[in-house]
């Protein structure tokens, strides 16, 4: 993979999933541990960013009351009003300090569902970079990152899925995902295949 048309996607890398005390952070921790999930990050976009490849960073935030969602949420989105998780301004929304962007970087604005693309201009930054290979990392596997990842493979990028640098709320939902969804959709791989092939271009 060339890194000059490879971008590395961050799916909210925010505090209420990652830190302590965090509005998420107990029903993800489990997974985060056993796949050594942000110290893969961490090494990841240190070594991606190194390389050249564009450095994507898409948080969620919600104004106070969470009117983006309505009245009759269900599922994922219940789920985070239940928990006032990712509300705008609020130290939970706030990028952890472990995965801060850097110069350079660019965080996509807009996001307020699962799929990355929806709301957002992601589709349009990646193009008008001249970027063809998207490899996803974040949370939660099966919910944003997997919502990302068939969206982007319709729109015809080739897809990367790092399994070991993503998270969801237990272990059966994290493998049911990286072993027979990952695959359909994308090209899975750990974080140390991947800057590999990124090394060779």
């Amino acid at each position: 993979m060339n890194p000059s048309t490879t971008a590395l996607l961050l799916i909210e890398y925010q505090n209420d999933f990652v830190s302590d005390g965090g509005a998420q952070h107990d029903a993800v921790s489990n997974v985060m541990a056993q796949t050594k999930m942000l110290a893969n990050s961490k090494t990841l976009v240190e070594a991606a960013r190194k390389s050249g490849a564009t450095i994507l960073h898409a948080p969620i935030s919600f104004a106070d009351g969470y009117p983006e969602i309505g009245t009759d949420a269900y599922g994922i989105l219940a789920g985070i009003v239940a928990a006032k998780a990712f509300r705008k301004g609020s130290w939970g929304a706030e990028f952890a300090p472990e995965m801060m962007p850097a110069t350079g970087d660019i965080v996509v604005e807009g996001k307020r569902g699962l799929d990355c693309f929806a709301s957002t201009n992601l589709d349009f930054i990646l193009r008008q970079r001249g970027i063809t290979n998207l490899a996803i990392a974040g949370f939660l596997t099966n919910c944003c990152v997997e919502s990302t990842m068939r969206s982007a493979y319709e729109r015809g990028y080739d897809v990367v899925t790092l399994t070991d640098c993503t998270a969801t709320l237990s272990p059966e939902e994290q493998q049911a995902s990286v072993a027979k969804n990952f695959p359909m959709f994308s090209r899975p791989m750990t974080h140390d295949v991947f800057l590999n092939a990124l090394s060779r271009a």
